[in-house]
């Protein structure tokens, strides 16, 4: 998925690794048991990164009616959801030059 295309849909990771940047920079490596593009389905805005696969990728897909349903009907995975997004804007906003 590239950033600033549109969000319809969020991935889970089973098998194999990705590797998502922002603005080209700031590389994350992502493996089994993690998922991305929750983001533009959570706040329906345009993706806010790209992500390339590293290896063979087996992948779940979640459209937005899947994906809300899940954290509305399991509500542990919507904290978990919650936690990634958090992890990930902290660690973004960590390398980020302080002005």
């Amino acid at each position: 998925m590239r950033q600033g295309d549109p969000g319809r849909e969020c991935f889970v990771i089973e098998e194999g690794k990705a590797r998502a940047s922002v603005r080209g920079k700031k590389s994350r490596l992502m493996g089994p048991g993690e998922c991305f593009g929750e983001m533009a389905l959570l706040h329906a805005a345009p993706r806010s990164a790209t992500v390339r696969a590293e290896t063979d990728m087996r992948l779940v897909v979640l459209g937005s009616r899947e994906f809300s349903t899940l954290l509305e009907e399991v509500p542990g995975v919507a904290l978990k959801v919650l936690a990634a997004v958090a992890d990930r804007l902290r660690e973004t906003e960590g390398k980020q030059p302080h002005h």
